[in-house]
């Protein structure tokens, strides 16, 4: 039996037979004559609308199959075919250099997924498969190589692969595919958002899977803990079909929660909110009756842009969300930009940063450049007519920062005010803790923040010095190391010694075992994934504020990771029994 630990991109549990998926396209490198040039160039144009016409069948496939917010991956396919560093870079290498077509396209992808390396934002830097994606059906027509079909059989299959595009989880559906697993990959990328939705189990970042797994072996993907076995025994068999079943039967019960408040079972209110993205279409989620957004991240609204998004543009979408969610608090992060953005939307770079990690971003960039910051503050304030809105500041290290947005924000308030705009309440004013420098200093910055969120997905990888998405290191980011979990509880502490409200947005509080880890920390708000929402909110309501304490207490006394996991798989067994 073989064990992989890798990064859980998709939850549930998938048992079938691995299937090796290779569907790499072979490139010829070739010189053309001078007076081939035109023709070779003709050839790409060609290609690149033949490409076109496929989106355009791909998007009514996603639109009938999953819906309008994952057919806007489509729009984004468009973008990149329409792009400058892919047309006229292809068309430079063939005019200059006399190279084939595709050998051009390819070179020119591969010089842009260096670009894509230096990025640091793993959201930002899991859109390189959407490139890929979009290279080789190019590369597909320029060739005249077919698509590898995935395999249709009467048994479920495992795919096992070194790397998947959204296209290939498109086509699992029709295929016999209970779930897959791949040498690399992220948790954010296209791909996962899109086996999360099609309800596929999914581990990423196993390194080298594809080497150690051959045709047909029995295969086993833990999409809950980013588990893959191969080989397993009649012992690990048997538990994976027991628990395969218990979770069919609780989704079936899960929808019943969705009417009911998200309190637990000795009367302790914790407020279950949804993380979202603003380009989103909110509709489907509204469905889900949360008690809120807890995150709603804006970074989208500058991708594959030259400008940046104009007031007017913003505040439609912020009056879309709070009329899709009336009545309900939203907060709205300030766009986490990072420096390697500003060269794409027209501004000056300051240069090639040597760690864009611990560089300009966030709040940083948005003060070095506050234009960028007016203009989403005031599209921002005209959107509270229409709603509960909050505004969060990503990033934060200093007061002076916080200052510094409301400044800006006072400014741009008066400002609408003398142009007669009508504005609602105005806005509460917080602040996302991500870096341990603003946990230390909580106490000075809740004289100007309103409420705290708790970003651990970032505060985990500078906490323990971890790159999460590094194979060689992943294995250390543990959100239930005791230096995180007693951070958590300083934060809880502090903010709440002032009044004030907190909640959690990472990842970790889409994590249903630590809900009552959370619960028992004094957690006022736990802002989710909306896959998992309802298993949250679930959890919630399943556990007992007292139970919970006492078990956040223990974990605190606890000095190694191992013990932690230990202990909350003890207590969610004792809760299950």
């Amino acid at each position: 039996m073989l064990i992989i630990k890798g990064i859980p991109a998709s939850p549930g549990i998938a048992i079938g037979k691995a299937y090796l998926f290779e569907d790499e396209v072979t490139v010829e490198h070739r010189q053309i004559q001078r007076d081939s040039v035109k023709s070779e160039v003709k050839r790409f144009k060609d290609a690149v609308k033949m490409t076109l016409s496929d989106l355009d069948a791909t998007e009514a496939k996603v639109l009938h199959m999953l819906g309008k917010q994952h057919a806007r991956l489509i729009e984004a396919h468009r973008l990149i075919l329409k792009d400058p560093l892919i047309t006229q870079e292809v068309a430079r290498l063939i005019t200059d250099k006399l190279l084939n077509a595709e050998f051009a396209l390819s070179e020119t992808l591969e010089r842009v997924n260096k670009n894509f390396e230096k990025i640091d934002d793993e959201f930002f830097r899991d859109r390189r498969h959407d490139l890929f994606d979009v290279g080789k059906r190019l590369l597909r027509h320029l060739t005249r190589q077919e698509r590898k079909k995935l395999v249709q059989g009467s048994e479920p299959a495992i795919v096992v692969a070194h790397n998947l595009y959204p296209s290939d989880t498109l086509h699992m559906r029709e295929a016999h595919i209970a779930g897959f697993c791949t040498d690399i990959g992220g948790k954010t990328s296209h791909t996962a958002l899109l086996a999360q939705s099609m309800e596929l189990p999914a581990v990423v970042g196993l390194s080298d899977i594809t080497k150690q797994v051959k045709n047909g072996e029995l295969m086993i993907v833990d999409g809950e803990q980013g588990l893959v076995i191969a080989n397993p025994g009649s012992e690990a068999l048997d538990k994976y079909q027991k628990l395969q079943r218990q979770m069919r039967q609780a989704e079936k019960f899960l929808e019943k929660v969705k009417d009911l408040p998200s309190v637990t079972r000795d009367g302790r209110v914790v407020s279950v909110q949804l993380n979202l993205d603003i380009t989103e279409d909110p509709a489907p989620f509204a469905a889900l009756k949360p008690d809120g957004a807890g995150l709603v991240r804006t970074e989208s609204l500058y991708m594959n842009r030259k400008q940046p998004p104009a007031e007017e543009e913003q505040y439609h979408l912020y009056q879309r969300l709070l009329k899709t969610f009336p009545g309900l608090p939203l907060t709205i992060r300030l766009a986490d930009l990072g420096g390697d953005k500003l060269a794409d939307l027209g501004f000056d770079s300051s240069g090639k940063e040597a760690n864009p990690f611990l560089g300009l971003r966030g709040i940083r960039l948005l003060l070095r450049y506050p234009d960028l910051l007016k203009t989403q503050l005031r599209a921002l304030l005209r959107a509270t007519a229409h709603g509960d809105l909050k505004i969060m500041i990503p990033m934060v290290t200093s007061l002076s920062e916080i200052l510094g947005v409301r400044q800006v924000l006072e400014e741009s308030a008066a400002e609408l005010t003398q142009e007669k705009i009508k504005l609602g309440r105005p806005p509460e004013l917080g602040i996302m803790v991500e870096i341990p420098a603003a946990a230390l200093t909580l106490d000075t910055l809740l004289s100007e923040a309103d409420f705290v969120s708790i970003g651990t997905n970032d505060m985990i990888q500078y906490l323990l010095a971890v790159d999460r998405i590094n194979q060689h290191v992943a294995h250390i980011y543990d959100s239930l190391h005791p230096a995180v979990l007693r951070l958590l509880q300083l934060i809880v502490q502090a903010t709440h010694k002032k009044g004030k409200k907190v909640s959690l947005c990472g990842e970790m509080a889409s994590d249903y075992r630590t809900t009552p880890l959370l619960a028992g920390m004094g957690l006022d708000t736990l802002s989710v994934t909306p896959r998992l929402f309802l298993r949250v909110k679930h959890t919630v309501r399943s556990v007992s504020f007292a139970k919970s304490s006492l078990l956040s207490q223990t974990a605190l006394m606890l000095p190694t990771c191992e013990e932690v996991h230990k202990l909350v798989a003890s207590a969610q067994a004792d809760e299950n029994a």
